[in-house]
């Protein structure tokens, strides 16, 4: 079985193997009570989510610990595998039969439910209730908004896209690490001079290459680029900012930027990973999750101190805030607009009482994650190894300081123009189309 930021999101923590992470992308569906429906079971409200080590635990108990202390308002929690929750989750809302509690990753699904009446409007509560949004990233709350509206509340962990290095071949070179995109052009040239890959790339996954252009148009153009292909706006896609960051990623291929044959490289076998640990390439642009996987897999590339790790440098002229990033910044949870009254004030008092409180929060550290909040800074010093404690701090000052963390854009689009959209991005990277064919080509799936 492989794994995928397609399948999976929340793949590895701090060392854990890849074989553990593996379970969350199968199996039959388990449960905790008797699910279901909305107010389903013996519970008041129900709640479906993942299943998948060391994930289905943390949720697990969260719901435990909450159910011992209300004894009145239980809620079941049912848990699928990835593939098997979306259809599931899928057919229930469209029958008008959704758990009290839906969890999701926001964006575009999200949107979905909202335009089809499905969602509970949580802005009210939100203001009700600061602390809700007190003590969570701000960054977070981008994907819960539809409108100018918040439908669902930001849990579990963050997971922002990273500029990886090998120390060992920066130091071979006599290189330094980027510091704007510029660097990234000029170190090119003094790789490839020495045989190395200046970028490892699983190029035909598609959705790696798509991180290069998330950063590039915020780098280039800031926040409000996409934020127009996401809010419908006519011809979003023919934004200046766009087209030059469109053009800035051909000039990369054309120069050689990664490895030889980059569009075979598929990510779910981790070979990109393995060009980078084994020397083969000098950098790579991927998720915060490969870290876990090659401490596991990469010798002692990790224990030894071998791995750099950045955000995304600044464009030379560009508008975007070099603090930005861009990659999952949560998972959320919607409330059933069909569920009852005592069902959805059960799901409230969850969010605000127990879900994601200090003893969740110092599961997801113990199992090499960071929370969607800002007390999960206060237990980064109790981490022993070194070099996960480095990078704990790492994720999340990147994650908290970011006044934009931007979804992934295949999470952020609905699937009739997210899937175009990775078709389109194959076509560039293998030069195919040109920077203006692809705009064309997308801003024909705006509003589809």
């Amino acid at each position: 079985m492989n794994t995928s930021r397609r399948n999976f999101l929340q793949l590895v923590g701090l060392g854990v193997p890849v074989s553990v992470a593996l379970a969350a992308c199968g199996g039959e569906p388990s449960q905790t009570g008797a699910g279901g429906g909305s107010g389903g079971g013996k519970g008041v409200a129900s709640y479906w989510t993942l299943s998948g080590k060391p994930q289905e635990d943390i949720r697990k108990d969260t719901i435990a610990r909450f159910n011992k202390a209300n004894p009145k308002s239980k809620i079941d929690i049912t848990l699928f595998a990835n593939d098997a929750y979306k259809q599931k989750v899928k057919t229930a809302i469209g029958a008008g039969k959704a758990p009290t509690m839906i969890w999701g990753w926001g964006g575009g699904g999200l949107k979905s439910y909202v335009d089809a009446d499905q969602v509970v409007d949580l802005t009210s509560w939100f203001d009700e209730n600061p602390d809700l949004k007190e003590k969570r990233f701000p960054s977070t709350l981008g994907a819960a908004t539809v409108d100018g509206k918040l439908y669902a509340v930001p849990i579990e962990t963050v997971t922002p896209i990273v500029l990886y290095w090998n120390k060992k071949i920066f130091d071979q070179v006599g290189a330094e690490p980027p510091q704007s995109w510029g660097d990234i052009m000029d170190l090119v040239p003094k790789f490839n001079a020495k045989g190395i890959a200046p970028f490892s790339l699983a190029g035909q996954s598609l959705w790696t290459n798509m991180m290069w252009l998330e950063f590039l148009f915020d780098r280039i153009g800031g926040p409000d680029v996409f934020q127009a292909v996401f809010d419908g706006e006519k011809n979003a896609w023919s934004n200046p900012a766009a087209l030059k960051a469109l053009g800035e990623v051909q000039k990369l291929v054309k120069a050689n930027g990664f490895q030889k044959g980059f569009q075979s490289t598929v990510a779910d076998q981790n070979a990109d990973q393995a060009l980078l640990f084994t020397g083969k390439a000098a950098m790579m642009l991927h998720g915060a999750w490969t870290y876990g996987s090659m401490k596991a897999d990469g010798g002692d590339f990790v224990t030894g101190g071998n791995l750099g790790y950045m955000n995304f440098p600044s464009v030379d002229g560009g508008k975007g805030d070099p603090s930005d990033t861009v990659g999952n910044p949560g998972q959320y949870v919607s409330i059933s607009s069909k569920a009852s009254k005592e069902a959805q004030d059960a799901a409230k008092k969850l969010l605000t009482t127990t879900m994601l409180d200090d003893t969740e929060v110092q599961k997801w550290i113990d199992n090499g994650n960071i929370a969607v909040v800002k007390s999960a800074g206060d237990l980064i010093s109790g981490v022993s190894d070194a070099n996960d404690k480095a990078w704990l701090q790492f994720v999340y000052d990147t994650s908290s300081k970011a006044s934009v963390f931007a979804q992934s854009w295949d999470q952020a689009l609905p699937p009739s123009q997210a899937t175009p959209l990775l078709d389109n991005i194959g076509k560039l990277f293998q030069m195919d189309i040109s920077p203006q064919q692809f705009a064309d080509n997308m801003n024909k799936t705006i509003g589809t």
